[in-house]
């Protein structure tokens, strides 16, 4: 079954090109890595799926459907920031999601966070950029979703803590659903991805699995992606 289907999308902000007659397809079941720099388009892509960006050209359908309301009910989107009040807790965070969604497993929830160390009771404006990327991951993959879109999801996760998280993505991803992480940071991610589609300026400049890149190129992605963006 394919995960996405786009044809020709087409996206600008202001008469500045976004996304230029982008094309993705992806089967379920895979975890991707959507990669590039900063200003490559991958929010836009990501915001697209999630049926919060209506205003572009193309076609685009997730799991046979057109981004929208209906979408929603089996797409889990965590944008690059927390978008939750400063003064509810993590257990405040999780009821709120629990009333909003009906996928939503609040035990799984309890769950991930006990795994992330994380307590009930802090207030999200007592937490670091790690634990708030811990707490919107939790919250993102305790729905029972088709497609998970996850934006950056540990840019400030402490390294020494990052494969404790990954770990925990692994565990708590359904392995029938497909999940695609954006992110600029290759390495932090490149253990547990299955694709990766390497965009910038609007288009895909490679799209392949990942252990066959690997093999072609006789390297990891971490320098295959530094050869294509010369960083």
């Amino acid at each position: 079954m394919r995960a996405t289907e786009i044809k020709n999308l087409t996206m600008d902000y202001r008469g500045n090109i976004v996304l230029d007659r982008f094309n993705l397809t992806l089967d379920a079941g895979r975890i991707v890595g959507l990669l590039g720099p900063n200003g490559a388009g991958k929010t836009t892509l990501l915001k697209i799926l999630a049926g919060l960006e209506m205003n572009y050209k193309g076609d685009v359908a997730v799991f046979g459907n057109r981004p929208g309301p209906l979408t929603k009910s089996y797409v889990s989107y965590q944008p690059d920031h927390l978008p939750l009040p400063k003064d509810l807790t993590a257990e405040d965070a999780i009821g709120l999601y629990d009333h909003f969604y009906d996928d939503f497993d609040g035990g799984k929830a309890r769950e991930m966070l006990e795994r992330f160390k994380l307590e009930g009771d802090r207030r999200i404006r007592e937490m670091s950029k790690g634990m708030r990327d811990k707490l919107q991951i939790t919250l993102t993959l305790s729905r029972k979703a088709k497609l998970y879109l996850l934006d950056e999801p540990i840019g400030g996760v402490d390294p020494a803590a990052k494969q404790g998280v990954l770990d925990g993505i692994l565990d708590g991803f359904d392995p029938e659903a497909t999940l695609i992480i954006s992110t600029h940071m290759v390495r932090d991610i490149e253990p547990i991805i299955d694709t990766a589609v390497m965009i910038g300026d609007g288009k895909i400049i490679i799209q392949d699995d990942a252990d066959a890149l690997r093999e072609k190129y006789n390297t990891d992605l971490e320098a295959i992606f530094r050869e294509v963006y010369r960083v």
